[in-house]
Parts: C-alpha cells; sequence; structure tokens
C-alpha cells in the first residue's frame, strides 16, 4: 500500500501525504450482483484513518477534522467502505479518493461569518405590493350578490 496523496485546498494550500503506516485496509466478501465470482473473493474494501494518531495532522488541523467530522467518525476512528466495483483494485482506488476527499473538505477553514443586512426600501415596497394584489385577487373569488354584511 503506497501513501494517501491529498490535493491542495483551502486550508492545505501545499497539500498533504498521509502516510501508508497510518492508513489501515482490510478486505470482505462484498454482497450485491458479481455472478460466480461474488462469494469467493473479497472485493469489498474498508480504509481507516485514526485522526487522534495520524502522523501528518498539526494539532489544529486534527482538532478542526474531529470536530467537523464527528458524524462520521468511529471514536477517533475514521472509516470509508468501497464495495461498488466488482474489482478489489477499483474498490481500492474508490476508498482511497474518497478519503482524500473527505480529508480535504474537513481541514478547510469554515466560511465567514454572515453580515446581517436589511431589504432595500425598494424590495419591501416590492413586497407590499405584491401581498396587496394577491389579497385582491382572493377577494375577488367571492361569489357575485353576496354582501359580507
Amino acid at each position: 500500500m503506497s501513501d494517501l496523496s491529498v490535493p491542495p485546498g483551502p486550508g492545505i494550500p501545499e497539500g498533504l501525504i498521509v502516510p501508508a503506516a497510518d492508513l489501515r485496509e482490510r478486505f470482505a466478501r462484498a454482497s450485491g450482483p458479481g455472478g460466480q465470482g461474488v462469494n469467493t473473493t473479497d472485493s469489498r474494501v474498508q480504509l481507516s484513518l485514526d485522526l487522534a494518531t495520524a502522523r501528518p495532522f498539526t494539532d489544529a488541523q486534527r482538532v478542526r477534522l474531529l470536530r467537523r467530522l464527528t458524524s462520521r467518525l468511529t471514536g477517533t476512528v475514521l472509516t470509508i467502505d468501497a464495495a461498488e466495483h466488482r474489482s478489489q483494485r477499483l474498490n481500492r482506488t474508490a476508498a482511497r479518493g474518497r478519503l482524500a476527499t473527505l480529508l480535504r473538505e474537513g481541514l478547510a477553514p469554515p466560511p465567514p461569518a454572515r453580515r446581517t443586512t436589511r431589504p432595500s426600501r425598494r424590495a419591501i415596497e416590492r413586497r407590499l405590493s405584491a401581498k396587496r394584489h394577491r389579497a385582491e385577487t382572493k377577494a375577488n373569488r367571492t361569489r357575485p350578490g353576496r354582501d359580507a354584511t
């Protein structure tokens, strides 16, 4: 198994290399279609990375990853399953690609806080005018000859 390369992005301008020693691959039999080979080959791949002990991350990056990927973690271990292909090689590539994408997104800094703004005077007038027009349309739907008394 080779090192995992995470391409440059926000939060990691030079990219990142996760050593192969930090990654753990397990193989299992994938369910689903596959013909005669489905019960004989271990084509499903589970790729795991323990974020608490992985070497390429700084403390700030580690905290950011643990906070942002909380829903995907088991303890501090991030696990990716890949079983969409019939070959183990393609599933290994897919799992590595997904792990790199998750790490890249997890290390990205949060977006800037939204500044609250007020609607313009013209926008308020347009909205109120549309409401009046809609109210008139509904008021005109009453039967003729009926007086509202």
